[in-house]
């Protein structure tokens, strides 16, 4: 697996994430290792098809994915994952995925993506696969994991 890939969802997570919930956002290494489905997270799916073809998941640890739909609502405290909430986190998932598949395509890799898909971690035992990940610490906030399966 290439860097080249998952390193346009690094940026565009930490660009949208940064803006949306104002808080700084750090990197941590990135590995190539089989995808893994933490417990207790929130997984935003978004497929991702053309010239690169596959998955990216986005997982977030469930109090976090709370606290970001809180900081989408302008700061109104959000409690349980609603269908409200579910679909402000699958926009959030929507947003960095569009931000990527554009610079993406500014470096020549075309990418289309297909709309974002919320699911928990017991849904998942279908995936399977060498997968390239790195997480974002968003400090008091929690921890954010991306990882990116890529067919071809």
């Amino acid at each position: 697996m290439i860097v080249q890939y998952l390193d346009p969802f690094l940026e565009s997570a930490s660009s949208v994430i940064q803006q949306v919930c104002n808080v700084d956002i750090s990197r941590g290494e990135l590995a190539e290792k089989e995808w893994s489905n933490s417990e207790g997270h929130t997984w935003i799916r978004i497929g991702m098809t053309g010239q690169l073809q596959g998955d990216v998941f986005f997982g977030l640890q469930e109090e976090l994915a709370l606290r970001i739909v809180s900081a989408m609502m302008g700061g109104f405290p959000v409690q349980e994952m609603d269908e409200l909430g579910k679909s402000a986190i699958s926009e959030l998932g929507n947003m960095i995925s569009g931000n990527a598949s554009t610079l993406l395509s500014n470096r020549g890799v075309i990418v289309d993506i297909t709309p974002p898909l919320f699911v928990q971690h017991h849904d998942l035992k279908d995936v399977t696969g060498t997968a390239l990940t790195a997480p974002l610490d968003l400090h008091d906030m929690g921890r954010m994991e991306i990882q990116i399966i890529v067919i071809r």
